[in-house]
């Protein structure tokens, strides 16, 4: 029988963004899907605490980030896919008709 995936929920309250990390039990292999990149309006300061916090989940569980997915186009909020990509050596994945957005 086949384990389930591992899905950690990461809401983004001021966005009303969720992000995820879900990873094979078995193999500890994880992608992310959708992460935030933080950003103040008020201030136009950006932090990568959103994404730090799953790749901090993801050390602790153990798991191994091979895939970035960003399901959509964001307009609510800034990728923080980019920076995933830099601190796992992931690979970035979006439907190729991105492009007509």
């Amino acid at each position: 029988m086949t384990a389930k995936p591992i899905i950690h929920p990461f809401f983004d309250k001021p966005t009303n963004t969720v992000s995820y990390l879900v990873a094979d039990p078995e193999t500890k292999r994880a992608a992310v899907i959708d992460p935030v990149l933080d950003y103040d309006h008020s201030s136009g300061k950006g932090s990568v605490k959103s994404a730090d916090a799953i790749l901090a989940k993801a050390a602790e569980e153990g798991f191994k980030i091979e895939w970035v997915l960003e399901t959509h186009a964001h307009a609510d909020h800034l990728s923080g896919a980019p920076y995933i990509k830099i601190k796992t050596g992931a690979k970035v994945a979006i439907g190729e008709r991105i492009r007509e957005v």
